[in-house]
């Protein structure tokens, strides 16, 4: 594929080469991942805690100890137990939109920063919550956290890697989601046996760990060249940390495409006016349909309720527990993979692999509990590890695919004077439909039973060929050219190449 200015995809690449800045800044930055991970999994896991159910929500436990008449489906069908879990996500939502303001102004550090603090907060407010009214507080502050931290860390692990090691480097904070659901699990495992029944705070405030790491990172580490020359314009402390995290003294190439572009970004009043011209529909969808089909996986069905959904086959709370650590193991490992191989083999591929697993798993799995599991009773020991085999196939081809996929799209195909506003509709897009799953979910399972697996997978089936059709490769192009892409592709090239309404920026008297 050719650039407009003669180079190639493949070749039009800066100098430079991994450094341990880069490296160690991606990580930090990263532990935003693990703190969104670790908030996904430890929720699932205490609401599968009798301790817990007894203290703020008795009316679950209760039905769930003596009704022996509900079906299987329904006995953790309860709006207020969901909005326990749901409300980080409409938090997370609406600050997503403050978010945006602030990483564009005051640059990405400082949304890091305001991420990390929130969290602190919100997890101490968790840990010591007495009633109702604080543990909804407390989640309310980890979406705050949330907000900034997803909108911010993966731009700034985008514009701090090399076109040829984003693919890999994004994938790091994909790799913190899956360590933190992970992590979570194995507390979870644990805290639930410590006698008196307390062992739900410390699940719930060990987000504080990552959140620590996060907060000191956005102190120490440099903040990218991009946003320094957005932000204060000063080229020569650009150009110093473009060579430190390069290793490399020839960057200029690199800092005259930033400085390029950062012109473009300056000029624009209103981002998320621009975002809306037709030049940039092929973003603008992407911003929304990635995270959105991201969401409509069913993933988070698996990640925040994998504890009731194997309560609900009829396993114990230790042996639910334990099976949504086997599970987020298979999670963690297939992302690994994904990162050794995104940009040697590009995003369609694993695309295109992960989608069709997925998919075969959801409708043998669906197929498997109707045939198996009714409303009442249990399924059968080896029943409930085939069971388990299946989501561990699901969640693999998810780690695969759409698990990282879906943040590192929307990272590095935005140009500069929209990608704030860009990164704020893929974060808003995410949250609003974590809130919707997560606060229908039980819902849904209650009058799907398991006809809800049949649900997921027709979504799997229509993202994969929305991805097939619509997506181009993004595999080894700088971010600052990614625009030719769209002009190249046979669908989205009859919309880029429209002038813009010169309304949308300043112009100098």
């Amino acid at each position: 594929m050719a650039f407009s200015d003669g180079t190639t995809g493949e070749r039009a690449q800066y100098n430079g080469r991994i450094t341990l800045l880069v490296v160690i800044s991606c990580i930090v930055a990263a532990s935003g991942g693990l703190i969104f991970g670790y908030d996904l999994g430890v929720s699932g896991g205490v609401i599968s805690m009798d301790p817990f159910l007894k203290k703020f929500f008795p009316n679950v436990y209760r039905r769930m100890k003596e009704d022996t008449k509900i079906s299987n489906y329904c006995k953790f069908d309860s709006q207020l137990l969901t909005l326990f879990t749901s409300s980080l996500y409409l938090s997370g939502l609406i600050s997503s939109f403050f978010a945006s303001t602030m990483t564009r102004t005051f640059g990405r550090k400082a949304s890091m920063l305001v991420a990390g603090a929130a969290v602190l907060i919100g997890s101490a407010l968790g840990g010591a919550a007495s009633n109702l009214y604080m543990l909804v507080f407390g989640r309310i502050f980890l979406g705050i956290g949330l907000g900034f931290g997803n909108q911010s860390i993966p731009v700034y692990i985008s514009e701090m890697a090399l076109p040829k090691h984003r693919g890999a480097m994004n994938f790091i904070f994909d790799a913190g989601v899956g360590i933190g659901v992970l992590v979570a699990n194995v507390i979870n495992f644990f805290t639930e046996k410590i006698d008196g029944g307390w062992g739900w705070r410390i699940s719930l405030s060990m987000a504080a760990v990552p959140a620590t790491i996060l907060t000191l990172g956005a102190i120490i580490l440099p903040d990218t060249p991009n946003s320094l020359i957005e932000n204060s314009n000063n080229q020569e402390k650009a150009k110093r940390v473009l060579q430190q995290i390069r290793g490399t003294k020839d960057v200029q190439k690199e800092l005259d495409d930033i400085i390029k572009a950062s012109s473009i970004s300056k000029a624009v009043k209103d981002p998320f006016k621009l975002i809306m011209q037709r030049k940039y529909r092929p973003q603008l969808v992407m911003a929304a349909a990635i995270p959105f089909f991201a969401q409509m996986t069913g993933i988070n069905v698996i990640t925040f309720y994998a504890p009731v959904l194997f309560r609900t086959i009829g396993q114990h709370e230790s042996a639910s527990l334990l099976s949504a650590v086997v599970i987020r193991c298979f999670n963690v490992s297939c992302t690994f993979i994904s990162m050794f191989v995104v940009d040697k083999h590009g995003r369609r591929v694993l695309f295109m692999l992960g989608g069709i697993q997925m998919l075969a798993t959801q409708l043998t799995i669906g197929g498997f509990m109707t045939a198996l599991l009714g409303d009442h009773g249990a399924l059968s020991k080896a029943s409930a590890y085939v069971v388990l085999v299946l989501v561990c196939i699901y969640i693999s081809g998810f780690g695969l695919s759409w698990g990282p996929l879906g943040w590192l799209i929307p990272s590095e195909i935005y140009p500069l004077e929209i990608r704030s506003a860009g990164q704020s509709v893929t974060v808003a897009v995410s949250f609003l439909f974590c809130f919707l799953v997560g606060q229908t979910f039980l819902a849904m399972l209650c009058h799907m039973k398991a006809g809800i697996f049949f649900f997921f997978g027709g979504w799997v089936a229509l993202m994969t060929t929305f991805v097939y059709f619509l997506l181009p490769e993004t595999k080894n192009v700088p971010i600052e050219k990614m625009e030719q892409l769209w002009k190249e592709h046979w669908f989205w090239r009859r919309f880029v190449g429209d002038q813009l309404d010169d309304n949308i920026y300043e112009v100098d008297k």
